[in-house]
C-alpha cells in the first residue's frame, strides 16, 4: 500500500482533485490517499503560522506523526500532476535517509505567483514540495504537532532539524517546475509552482496542456466537461476578495512552496 498525503487548498480544490486523478489512473499498486486540509487537522494540529501561500505549507511536516512514526509516506503539493506510475517513485525509497527530495538549486523567474502571493528566493526552495518521508527515522521523532507549530518557516523548509547526510536526493524529473524550468516531455511529476492552469494567468504555460488533459479526464468521470468545471470555478471566484488574500495569508516568504 502506497501511503500518500496531498496538500489541499480550499482556494483551488480543482487542483487537488486533478492531482489525485493523475495518480489513481496510473498507479499499479493500491493507494491510501489523505488530503492535508487544515479543517481536518484541528484535533491534532493548531496552525499558528500567519504566513504562507497555501493551507498546507506547514502541516506537511506532521506527516510522520500522523503515520505514528511508522513506515514511509509520500507528501506532495496539490498543484502537481503525475505522468507515470507513482509506484516508480515509491520504489526509490531509501531507508538510510530521513527524507528524500528533489534538491532544486535555482532562482525564481517570477517575483509574484498566483493570487498575488510573493514568490521570494530562499535556500532549498521547493525541496519540501515533494517528499518521501521515512517516518520511523530517529531524526523525524522531533516533528510533533506542537513543535512544528512553533518552528519557523526557514527551520522547517530548510530541514534544519536534520543532518545533511540524511536528506536523500531524488531525480529532478520527480519535481519538475513548470515555467521555472524548461519544457520536459520526460518529466514524471509536473509541479505548477507559480500557479495551476486553473488560473487564467497560468492557463497557457509550457506544461499546461498536460494539466488540462488531466482535468478533462477528471471531469468526464463525473459526467461534466472541463469547460463546465472551468465556468463554475470562475463563477465562484467572482466572490473572492483578491486584495484580502493578497494582503493576508498569501504573503509567502521563506517557506512558500
Amino acid at each position: 500500500m502506497i501511503k500518500i498525503f496531498i496538500g489541499y487548498d480550499p482556494v483551488e480544490p480543482v487542483a487537488y482533485h486533478t492531482c489525485v486523478n493523475s495518480i489513481i489512473r496510473r498507479s499499479s499498486e493500491p493507494l491510501e490517499i489523505t488530503p492535508l486540509a487544515l479543517n481536518n487537522l484541528k484535533v491534532v494540529y493548531d496552525e499558528r503560522h500567519t504566513d504562507g501561500s497555501n493551507g498546507f505549507i506547514y502541516s506537511r511536516f506532521i506527516v510522520p506523526y500522523l503515520c505514528g512514526f511508522i513506515g514511509e509516506a509520500i507528501f506532495m503539493d496539490g498543484d502537481m500532476t503525475l505522468t507515470t506510475d507513482i509506484a516508480e517513485l515509491w520504489a526509490l525509497r531509501n531507508l538510510t535517509k530521513a527524507v528524500q527530495v528533489v534538491k532544486h538549486d535555482y532562482k525564481t523567474t517570477a517575483a509574484v505567483k498566483y493570487l498575488g502571493a510573493k514568490n521570494e528566493d530562499y535556500p532549498r526552495k521547493n525541496w519540501s514540495s515533494l517528499m518521501i518521508w521515512n517516518n520511523a527515522h530517529y531524526g523525524n521523532r522531533r516533528l510533533l504537532p506542537e513543535t512544528v507549530a512553533e518552528m519557523t518557516g526557514a527551520q522547517l523548509h530548510r530541514f534544519s532539524w536534520l543532518k545533511d547526510e540524511v536528506i536523500g536526493e531524488l531525480p529532478p524529473e520527480w519535481n519538475w517546475l513548470d515555467t521555472e524550468m524548461e519544457y520536459n516531455s520526460k518529466a514524471k511529476l509536473i509541479h505548477y509552482t507559480l500557479g495551476t492552469p486553473c488560473w487564467y494567468n497560468y492557463s497557457h504555460t509550457d506544461h499546461s496542456g498536460q494539466w488540462h488533459d488531466e482535468l478533462l479526464d477528471t471531469c468526464s468521470a463525473q459526467g461534466v466537461t472541463a469547460m463546465d468545471m472551468t465556468e463554475r470555478a470562475w463563477e465562484e471566484l467572482d466572490n473572492v476578495d483578491y486584495k484580502q488574500k493578497a494582503d493576508g495569508r498569501l504573503h509567502a516568504g521563506d517557506g512558500g512552496a
